[in-house]
């Protein structure tokens, strides 16, 4: 595996509580005639408690949104690229000379235009959605970040997002090819680093507003240490937490440097997405997280449903929790996922942690993915 780009971790942190824009007009940003349940971000700004996932199923986006904001979700997270289920992969070749398979970058992206389009047919004006993108990787390079920014602004039609993140650590070579290879097949990687790019993410924040606040998602914790030490601390830090996977030293040193941390995949293994993809690492293949007894018995016990315990555990570790549905029940049933949970139950959940991590594309991506972190 390649980590030519890969940075050593710093010697020490500093902690950070509140970031350095916290004291600007970046940091007055707060979702207008919402009352549901928010978490307060180290910019000053609100994000709410439940978000609308919007990976995979790109058609179908733009009515699972519209139903989600009329439900009254209003944290909507997508991404310029989405990797799609398996029947869209290709083949490419790995480090150790293996043959594997590689998303294409045919149907990897597109879906914000369907955000956007219903954003514009909702009812709900723009000030009152906290919406959030991701930079991919081919746009890593500094000289690119703002270009792919506005690419990104034209599709969901707005001037500006509450949230933009880093999709992954990774830096693949800059250029319209989202999933650059070279002739042997394998990912050719670019020739900055991820630092690099979060220095131009936050000049770019600081001189024109089209940025509210910049996160990552993906990072191990000498990676997030690395861009405290370019300057600033990530206001938001999305990665795959779940009762299956709950990360609780990672994510307890991200409350020591006042960095939220938003829940992906909340539901586990329930998206066949991870059992499908060619990396898959077979341990989505277990049972499903929403059929563990305990999940049922508090379901019982508080009238909810496994799926809104399992988000509801989130949302008491105090994380927001992006859950993805295009099915209009399930979106309102998310919606009600915000109760408190008895802190024995909260203990029960806990247990079921078994450090299993599913989303592992290292070897397609040729980059050591979650160094020192639970499930690798």
């Amino acid at each position: 595996m390649n980590t030519r780009h890969f940075l050593r971790p710093i010697s020490q942190a500093s902690r950070f509580m509140l970031g350095p824009w916290a004291n600007t007009a970046n940091a007055s940003r707060q979702i207008s005639n919402y009352t549901g349940k928010t978490f307060t971000l180290n910019t000053g700004a609100q994000i709410p408690a439940i978000g609308c996932g919007t990976f995979q199923d790109k058609e179908q986006q733009e009515g699972a949104v519209l139903e989600a904001l009329k439900a009254g979700v209003r944290l909507i997270d997508t991404a310029r690229v989405y990797a799609p289920r398996s029947r869209y992969l290709s083949s490419f070749s790995t480090d150790q000379g293996k043959k594997a398979e590689v998303a294409n970058p045919d149907y990897s992206y597109d879906t914000e235009s369907f955000i956007g389009t219903a954003i514009q047919k909702s009812s709900v004006p723009r000030d009152e959605i906290f919406l959030t993108t991701k930079l991919w990787c081919n746009s890593f390079h500094p000289d690119d970040v703002e270009s792919a920014l506005d690419d990104s602004l034209r599709d969901l039609q707005t001037d500006y997002v509450d949230l933009f993140m880093l999709h992954y650590p990774c830096t693949f070579a800059r250029g319209e090819d989202r999933f650059p290879k070279g002739e042997d097949g394998l990912m050719r990687m670019g020739e900055t680093t991820y630092v690099d790019t979060w220095k131009a993410l936050q000049e770019i924040m600081k001189r024109t507003g089209k940025i509210k606040a910049i996160g990552v998602s993906n990072f191990s914790q000498a990676e997030v240490e690395n861009l405290i030490a370019a300057g600033m601390p990530p206001a938001v830090h999305q990665m795959e937490v779940h009762p299956f996977l709950s990360q609780k030293a990672f994510t307890a040193w991200h409350k020591t440097r006042g960095i939220h941390v938003q829940q992906f995949s909340p539901l586990g293994n329930m998206n066949s997405f991870y059992r499908e993809v060619s990396w898959s690492n077979g341990r989505a293949n277990r049972g499903r997280l929403l059929d563990e007894p305990v999940l049922h018995e508090l379901g019982a016990k508080y009238n909810k449903s496994p799926a809104q315990v399992a988000l509801a555990w989130g949302v008491n570790h105090g994380r927001s929790v992006i859950p993805k549905s295009t099915i209009p029940w399930q979106i309102r049933q998310n919606v009600e996922s915000v109760f408190v949970l008895d802190q024995e139950d909260m203990e029960k959940i806990d247990a079921l942690n078994a450090d299993l991590r599913f989303n592992t594309p290292d070897e397609a991506y040729r980059w050591p993915l979650y160094q020192g972190l639970d499930g690798v």
